[in-house]
């Protein structure tokens, strides 16, 4: 017997996921009016009992000329992944989107598979040998989480492989850093940072930096320096537009769903961060620097100052988002894993985004126009 899927409200929908300690920030109902090249749905799982047991945002993303759409649920739905019954939770989900004229469903369960200290991540990148953080023996692993692959691939569901060699995904990161909070005090949390990380916090506070949250007025501020960090780290920057979307939707729906943090030094702004939350689990979601001044550790002090502020909100994950997979020294990349795993996390291995094609021929077409790109 499956669950009952339909359409609900953004209501419904807020309130479930309010309700739940940590849930993506792409499947709370407002990270759709982020993404306006989408049409946004919210779907509800119910029980026999008539019970909202499930939600996901899916994105709906139409092809040229064609009443045929892409669905995309970014780190969801939000379902009992654990289930030993995953099918009830997903047949439904299928049937609804291919009459909504679905060719393709692309999901991406939140659900870990191995996770490696930062020693474990430190020790990995010293070592010549090593090419990849998955080769690298885990500290933990989950044997569900293997057996949750197994069962979408009999299912008919394909997990989509990091399209480039930087081992980021064309959609969200399968590889992120992130910082235990729970339980923990901020002292604990500072003594867990490395001598580096502690050395540089210091250096910015002798230095004068000045940490500060910032409004809307700000944005072209930190969209300057996003800018310059995409020219000088080869990335394509999203347009201020973006941002402005962000900071009115998610403040919207929770005037503590996005911050923006900005670093100052004698008057100029040297570092940008913006900072999401959902119920207890806390993003570092895009961050900006610019070259000058480097010596006064503007980027160590903005994240320190987050990370305070993330313990006060009461978090119990402190998320650094998306890490390179590759250990290779020339890797441009292999700074930032670096950085991260000084913070005294853990590098953490998701089950990746996987697309079960309803039409296998638009299906296929999408996956040549996604090469080409």
């Amino acid at each position: 017997m499956s669950y009952r899927l339909t359409a609900i409200t953004r209501e419904e929908h807020l309130a479930f996921v309010t309700a739940r300690s940590s849930v993506s920030h792409m499947q709370v109902p407002s990270w759709g009016e982020v993404k306006p090249d989408w049409q946004a749905e919210s779907l509800g799982w119910f029980d026999e009992g008539g019970r909202l047991v499930g939600v996901g945002l899916v994105l709906l993303r139409p092809l040229p000329k064609l009443k045929r759409y892409l669905a995309y649920l970014p780190e969801g739905p939000v379902i009992d992944w654990a289930a030993a019954d995953v099918e009830r939770w997903l047949r439904p989900m299928l049937a609804y989107l291919k009459r909504r004229g679905a060719f393709t469903v692309k999901m991406g369960p939140p659900v870990v598979v191995r996770r490696w200290s930062a020693e474990a991540v430190k020790a990995a990148i010293a070592d010549p040998q090593a090419r990849r953080l998955r080769d690298v023996e885990a500290t933990s692993q989950e044997p569900s989480a293997f057996d949750l692959a197994d069962r979408l691939r009999r299912m008919g569901w394909q997990r989509t492989e990091p399209g480039s060699e930087d081992g980021f995904a064309a959609g969200q990161p399968r590889y992120v850093f992130q910082v235990p909070f729970a339980g923990r005090s901020l002292e604990d949390i500072h003594r867990g940072l490395n001598q580096q990380w502690r050395r540089n916090i210091k250096k910015a506070e002798k230095a004068g930096v000045k940490v500060v949250q910032g409004g809307y007025e700000d944005l072209p501020a930190f969209h300057g320096l996003y800018a310059e960090t995409a020219e000088r780290d080869r990335f394509i920057p999203r347009p201020p537009a973006y941002f402005q979307r962000m900071w009115t939707a998610l403040r919207a729906e929770d005037t503590d769903r996005m911050r923006l943090y900005l670093a100052h030094h004698e008057g100029d702004v040297l570092a940008a961060a913006t900072l999401l939350t959902v119920g207890d689990h806390v993003w570092y979601s895009y961050g900006a620097s610019t070259g000058r001044k480097r010596e006064v550790q503007p980027n160590n002090a903005i994240q320190w100052r987050m990370m305070c502020d993330a313990h006060e909100l009461g978090a119990a994950v402190y998320d650094f988002r998306g890490i390179t997979d590759t250990l290779d020294e020339s890797n441009h990349l292999l700074g930032l894993l670096r950085f991260k795993s000084g913070s005294g996390g853990h590098a953490v291995e998701h089950l990746g985004e996987w697309d079960y094609p309803l039409n296998k021929v638009l299906h296929k077409a999408l996956g040549l126009y996604m090469a080409r790109r």
